[in-house]
């Protein structure tokens, strides 16, 4: 008996003392600190950067037999999936997040997947403890409010990851005027057959809803031509992000040889100078006239004016409680418990970061064992930027606004449907095969995701 007494007396004590060593190694910031700091303490005690970084930390036990390959493929997955070092040196600095990354952080918090259990094994000081929970949901809630304040939405949705469309941006009415000619000029094409609206027309949700666009002499690109509607919140244009801005975006199509075929800006102005009306209307808001720089700032001046808010979901977060059926709020719910909110975050829905094709699934092994359709140039993503590996597959996530009308989906068009799309994207991008009710209620919450432009519903003549 009292053998038994002093082994649950050992027991006992063993316990206490690993549970005070646990609470002293998992001790939380103060809550004194700054959100930035608050935050930097817990990713560091995560030991986040040990996996989602270029160059992982591997612990001394990845030298065991059997744990090395293991923990290689979680450092490899976890940086495929985030990379968190601009995170860290955004709070470092007290500057602004990425909105996504800010998402994805408090997704992996808030439903307990990071870190992961067999690293907190190891490395006590890592774990989520209820009170680190509560001081990182508080911190990157009010860094969300800092740098991306929300006033219009209602307070309930304020701290939304996703923010309503503004009726307008600031642009300039006189350049904008002339950049809506040029948009829809084909004098900015070799041929004079191709505009920037055959294959962004207004008409048709600014797509042309075709897999690959058509340009001079019947060629056709490479990736799916994406909306042009609301691409001024994008925090870089094309899906490889090989432009920085608007005007650099759109200096791109007319130099292309497969888009608009021209060899310079020059034989574009060439063409423009004969039209002596256009020319003294353009030096009026541009007196250094026409000009590679004044032509595509122009450009972008107007598509600074196509934006479309007024859906029925920013009414929603603007407190209409009736804008949305009982259907499409459930399906809001799944759209974020599928975490598909995180990486289409923001006021566009998308377009704030790259994302890998295939996060969770090999995409492309099975787009070609399906459409027969095997790697193109236009797959390779940012690599084809960057040139470096991580960026191969990774592309800027696309916008969902208007997504019911810009079919067919993906940077390949390989999708006609939008219930395929986000089935695949379950299966591609979270890993979970998502039921049939929960693609159609996702469905009908991207039906809501429709806005206005001009004050009218946005439509598709090919619809």
């Amino acid at each position: 008996m009292r053998k038994i007494s002093k082994t649950l007396l050992l027991i006992v004590s063993a316990i206490v003392i690993l549970a005070i060593i646990y609470r002293a190694v998992n001790k939380a910031p103060s809550e004194e600190l700054p959100a930035n700091e608050q935050l930097l303490a817990i990713l560091n005690d995560g030991g986040c950067a040990e996996c989602h970084s270029a160059n992982p930390k591997m612990p001394f036990y990845a030298k065991i037999p059997g744990a090395k390959g293991l923990i290689e493929k979680h450092a490899k997955n976890g940086y495929a999936a985030f990379d968190v070092i601009p995170l860290v040196s955004a709070l470092k600095e007290n500057a602004a997040p990425n909105e996504v990354d800010l998402a994805k952080t408090e997704r992996c918090i808030a439903d307990g997947s990071m870190p992961l259990a067999q690293y907190s094994l190891m490395h006590w000081g890592s774990s989520i403890t209820n009170e680190k929970e509560k001081i990182a949901m508080d911190a990157i809630r009010e860094l969300r409010a800092e740098f991306y304040p929300n006033p219009l939405a209602a307070p309930e949705f304020a701290n939304e990851a996703i923010r309503p469309v503004p009726d307008s941006v600031e642009y300039d009415p006189a350049k904008a005027a002339l950049g809506d000619i040029l948009y829809h000029d084909t004098r900015l094409s070799a041929d004079g057959t191709v505009s920037c609206a055959t294959c962004h027309g207004l008409n048709t949700a600014g797509v042309d809803n075709k897999r690959y666009s058509e340009g001079i002499d019947g060629q056709l690109g490479g990736v799916n031509a994406p909306t042009v509607f609301n691409s001024c919140f994008n925090f870089v244009q094309f899906w490889d992000g090989r432009a920085a801005t608007l005007a650099e975006q759109a200096g791109g199509p007319p130099l292309n040889p497969v888009e608009m075929g021209c060899t310079s800006f020059d034989e574009i102005v060439e063409r423009l100078s004969r039209d002596k009306a256009f020319v003294k209307a353009f030096t009026k808001a541009y007196p250094e006239g026409l000009n590679q720089n004044t032509i595509t700032d122009a450009i972008a001046e107007f598509e600074k004016t196509l934006v479309t808010p007024d859906c029925a979901f920013d009414r929603y977060l603007k407190g209409d409680k009736n804008a949305m059926t009982a259907n499409q709020i459930e399906g809001y719910d799944l759209f974020k418990e599928y975490n598909c909110a995180t990486c289409h975050a923001g006021v566009n829905m998308g377009g704030l970061s790259y994302e890998l094709m295939g996060q969770r699934a090999n995409y492309f092994e099975d787009r070609e064992l399906t459409l027969k359709s095997g790697l193109t140039d236009g797959d390779n993503g940012r690599w084809a930027q960057t040139k470096i590996e991580r960026d191969r597959y990774r592309f800027k996530t696309p916008s969902l606004r208007n997504i019911a009308l810009t079919y067919p989906y993906y940077h390949d068009g390989s999708v006609e449907s939008l219930d395929e799309a986000i089935r695949m994207m379950s299966k591609y991008q979270v890993g979970r095969e998502m039921p049939d009710e929960d693609v159609a209620k996702v469905e009908d919450f991207m039906n809501a995701l429709t806005g206005k432009y001009k004050g009218k519903e946005l439509a598709n003549d090919n619809m």
